[in-house]
């Protein structure tokens, strides 16, 4: 058995993707959603911060390349039907950690109540002063 046989026990899709759930370790929040290919699960391990695959860009996406706010990754779990992955995370380079590009903690702000959507939760920092730095 080579090293890299635990990447086949994962259910890729028809695109060679899997969904990733990224949970705060600490708080236990759903910070966000996204996918990742063998390579970027690979990377990941290796790293120990997250790296997705970006659909819209259609290549790896280190997360926190651009805005600083790098997901540390702590554990990685997968589902009974190995097809959904869980990453236990600290958001980093903002406090509390933004793990949205929109500069909320969540990308889970919108609530569904009496007929509408709500937006639950603050912007805590300008999307145009996160994105305006250099990339890292």
């Amino acid at each position: 058995m080579g090293p890299m046989n635990w990447l086949d026990e994962v259910k890729w899709d028809a695109n060679g993707l899997v969904p990733v759930i990224a949970q705060e370790r600490g708080s236990k929040d759903v910070l966000m959603f996204a996918w990742m290919d063998r390579e970027a699960l690979a990377e990941t391990a290796k790293l120990g911060r997250a790296v997705y695959f970006s659909r819209s860009r259609g290549k790896l996406w280190f997360k926190g390349e651009e805005s600083g706010h790098v997901q540390t990754v702590h554990e990685i779990r997968m589902d009974c039907d190995n097809d959904v992955l869980l990453l236990q995370v600290t958001q980093t380079g903002h406090e509390p950690g933004i793990a949205c590009h929109t500069g909320r903690h969540s990308c889970f702000f919108s609530k569904y109540e009496d007929g509408r959507w709500t937006v639950t939760e603050p912007v805590l920092k300008d999307p145009r002063a996160i994105y305006s730095a250099t990339p890292r």
